[in-house]
């Protein structure tokens, strides 16, 4: 009976990964133990992760450095609390000054919940960081482009590496993740565990779907993970503020691919509602916008729906008929975009608790109208010029000089004769300026006036194009506005589409329809730097039409 009353005992009771739910408070930390094989010591001084270990390894500190919000906060008020509805659930939360920052556990979850509520300038916030121990993760240096060589050395700004021709850096997420539309989360494996640092929505990130910024670093001195709120590089969106994830620490056992049901995308949230984390808006708080469909579209292009404000952002994929949920109140710009290209703009208003309809949406082509010649697609992006006909894009994960990237400063380009992936996708002021197209008109066209539009996705360092035909020279444009720090050396193209247009009158033409005229585009600027870091554009399409 006795040895019965025993097995009875054994059978009912929880698994032993479970048993040691709970939290200790050591003195300088309070040590989260989630039942799950993961415990986390979190500094009871400035919030910190001092440790994070998964199933006895420890995956935190590189140089002394822990993981934490940025590059870690000052002397801060740490409390923690423990819910068991609606799950055994402990909150940690750290208050600096203006900033409220929260990691959340939940039993037998071998994650951490990360929320950072940013309200305004005062505190110097754009990331969250896990700093991992060197030798516990080790990566291809020759296939990730972000895990820099020890032996490399500076090339550019000191956080971009060269070495025997080739280059890494930190910034070249292209490769591997690329566009904020594209990832779900970043990470590294062994044979031991998964480590992923799953992204939050972005709903109060800054940059939209397209935007390219670090995701992860590697080397011998042990790697980084970051879910970046606002990155500065090549950077034109506000800087919102606000309640920011959850991003999600995530561990599995044995290098597991992460588990699906934790992306933005597709969680449901809804136990956080009732933990009291400043900013948390629930589901029913929340609206949707819904459209019927969109017209006009081309094949061979993916489009996509977002909603912006200076308080919000979201985005989806769209292939007719779009719904967007989970969307603040409030009024937003919505943008239609084809591929990377602005072709609709509206306003639509939010409310909470209700879905706002949108009829069929009509976008504006710039493709739609009829070119004498065109070189490039409207796509807003360099897809298809020189250095940019792979998958992925080679100037989006190595630096412009890399010797894997064919020379920038080719031949003229002849149209009708010449290969599109001819053309320079990016022309510097100091690498390749004064790039000349040539091409013929007829005799009817001899006696018109035409437009010639250039399209620019980027411009570095004020860079912005002119132009002229034969000995006819065009207006100068003014600068329109760009990001005003490095981009096209950081792995992005992406701006602000511009489409700069010149009238070139039928007095420029060269009076022989056998003759050729001859464009010539030039990068100009009022702003100095040499080099690749000299004012250059990113181009998207050039054409010429009616006036």
């Amino acid at each position: 009976m006795r040895f019965l009353s025993i097995l009875t005992t054994l059978l009912i009771a929880p698994a032993a990964v479970f048993a040691a739910w709970g939290y200790t408070d050591d003195g300088s930390n309070y040590v989260v133990d989630t039942g799950a094989s993961l415990v986390v010591k979190v500094s009871k001084t400035n919030g910190d992760m001092n440790s994070i270990k998964y199933n006895g390894v420890e995956y935190n500190g590189q140089s002394g450095k822990n993981s934490h919000v940025e590059s870690g906060l000052g002397a801060s008020t740490v409390t923690i609390a423990q819910y068991t509805s609606p799950a055994n659930i402990i909150k940690i939360t750290v208050k600096y000054g203006t900033l409220i920052h929260s990691l959340v556990f939940r039993y037998g979850n071998s994650n951490v919940y990360i929320f950072t509520n940013k309200a305004d300038s005062s505190v110097t916030v754009s990331r969250y960081i896990c700093r991992i121990p060197p030798n516990v993760f080790t990566n291809d240096e020759d296939v990730d482009t972000d895990w820099i060589p020890a032996s490399a050395t500076a090339i550019e700004s000191g956080d971009i590496d060269g070495l025997n021709g080739k280059t890494w850096s930190k910034h070249y997420s292209g490769k591997l993740y690329g566009r904020t539309i594209d990832y779900d989360y970043v990470g590294y494996t062994n044979s031991n565990a998964g480590m992923y640092l799953i992204r939050s929505n972005h709903e109060k990130a800054s940059g939209g779907p397209f935007f390219r910024s670090l995701v992860r670093r590697g080397g011998s001195t042990g790697p980084d993970l970051y879910d970046i709120y606002h990155y500065s590089m090549g950077h034109t969106d506000v800087e919102r503020f606000g309640l920011q994830g959850p991003t999600v620490l995530h561990f599995t056992a044995g290098g597991a691919a992460p588990n699906s049901n934790l992306f933005a995308r597709k969680a449901d949230w809804s136990w956080f509602d009732t933990l009291g984390i400043t900013g948390w808006v629930p589901a029913s708080g929340r609206g949707a916008v819904a459209g019927v469909g969109i017209s006009n579209l081309k094949s061979g292009f993916q489009y996509v729906v977002g909603l912006k404000n200076d308080a919000a952002q979201y985005w989806t994929i769209a292939t007719g008929a779009f719904k967007i949920d989970g969307v603040l109140p409030g009024t937003y710009t919505l943008t239609v975009y084809k591929a990377e290209l602005e072709v609709h703009t509206s306003s639509v208003t939010i409310t909470a608790g209700a879905t706002t309809t949108r009829n069929t949406i009509t976008p504006s082509d710039p493709a739609d109208t009829t070119a004498i010649w065109r070189i490039g697609d409207w796509d807003g992006t360099p897809k298809g010029f020189l250095n940019f006909g792979d998958t992925p894009l080679k100037p989006t994960y190595m630096h412009p000089s890399d010797t894997r990237i064919a020379s920038w400063d080719t031949g003229n380009f002849i149209v009708g004769n010449s290969a599109v992936s001819s053309f320079p996708g990016y022309i510097w002021k100091d690498i390749n300026n004064d790039h000349l197209v040539y091409f013929k008109l007829t005799s009817a066209q001899l006696a018109q006036s035409f437009k010639v539009r250039v399209g620019v996705t980027e411009g570095l360092a004020g860079g912005r194009p002119t132009i002229a035909v034969n000995s006819w020279t065009g207006t100068p444009p003014a600068d329109k506005g760009q990001g005003d720090t490095r981009s096209l050396t950081v792995g992005t193209y992406r701006g602000n589409n511009y489409i700069y247009e010149f009238t070139v009158p039928a007095s420029a033409w060269t009076q022989d329809a056998s003759a050729y005229q001859t464009l010539k585009i030039t990068v100009i600027s009022g702003k100095t730097s040499t080099g690749y870091l000299s004012p250059g554009v990113s181009f998207d399409a050039i054409d010429l039409i009616a006036v």
